[in-house]
């Protein structure tokens, strides 16, 4: 896959280039490029702001670069998803990266200001997307989190599929605990169904503490996950159980506040009582 980020800070990307994705690159699986927008400015001095129509605080990002970019980067045969990292845009889920990952290019527009005008979206942005509702100061963190969250679905650049599909929000569930050595640390085993070998007893523990963990967490995302879904006899005593460890918890969390309330009011000293009386 081949992704180019249009940014004015260029240098921010650093750190897409090492590690897991620097490998990626070196193996030919990904191509990350960082454009500098400010290049295309045909202004005197190469800015790419400038104040917005009907006033208002700060400045907007100019059209003219950002179209002429775009327009350079993709070339006439383009077949991909021109994207706008914005925070009135559909927020990013897994669903979406998965469908972004199959694509064989993207182009990534990072904003900054007040926005981008709007003429530059409507001539060259198919999507804006939003990684979750908070305002930051510019769309490079934004597109970081878009590229790594893609990048690592495309075949290759983990190493191992599994990774990727067995994780949370790829199965449905939120993951379950993960241990290595030692098998006791401070007084914390390891759970006993990962120490013995039995692999139908592990895959049993994971959904076991995924959906318990989920149902705890995200419950709405656990409900979801089970509807419509046909379990097998044996899952379906597993879910029970997980749905009763609930009950159970719950029921003595009832109880310990009950207690603790009846101990605060018998510890209670009655007060404006007279000597006399």
């Amino acid at each position: 896959m081949k992704i180019t980020i249009l940014t004015t800070f260029p240098e921010m990307f650093a750190p897409l280039h090492t590690s897991i994705f620097g490998r990626a690159e070196k193996a030919g699986y990904l191509e990350i490029r960082e454009v500098d927008i400010r290049s295309y400015s045909a202004n005197k001095h190469h800015n790419t702001d400038d104040a917005p129509f009907g006033g208002g605080a700060g400045m907007v990002m100019l059209a003219q670069p950002i179209v002429d970019a775009i327009r350079d980067v993709q070339g006439e045969h383009f077949c991909g998803k021109r994207i706008y990292l914005s925070p009135r845009g559909k927020t990013l889920t897994q669903a979406d990266a998965e469908k972004y990952a199959r694509e064989p290019e993207l182009i990534l527009l990072c904003g900054h200001y007040e926005g981008v005008d709007q003429r530059a979206i409507d001539l060259c942005i198919d999507e804006e997307v939003s990684i979750g509702d908070y305002v930051l100061t510019g769309g490079e963190l934004p597109a970081m989190v878009l590229v790594d969250c893609i990048a690592r679905l495309i075949p290759g650049v983990l190493g191992c599929s599994e990774s990727a599909e067995s994780e949370s929000f790829s199965s449905g569930l939120l993951e379950y605990p993960q241990y290595t050595r030692p098998r006791i640390f401070e007084d914390l085993p390891v759970p006993e169904p990962l120490l013995n070998g039995n692999h139908r007893e592990i895959e049993a523990w994971q959904f076991q503490e995924a959906l318990y963990i989920t149902f705890r967490r995200r419950p709405e995302m656990a409900e979801r996950y089970l509807e419509g879904l046909k379990l097998t006899r044996s899952r379906r005593k597993l879910v029970d159980a997980v749905r009763e460890r609930i009950r159970l918890e719950d029921e003595a969390d009832r109880i310990r506040e009950s207690d603790s309330e009846t101990v605060g009011t018998a510890d209670a000293v009655p007060c404006g009582l007279s000597a006399e009386e």
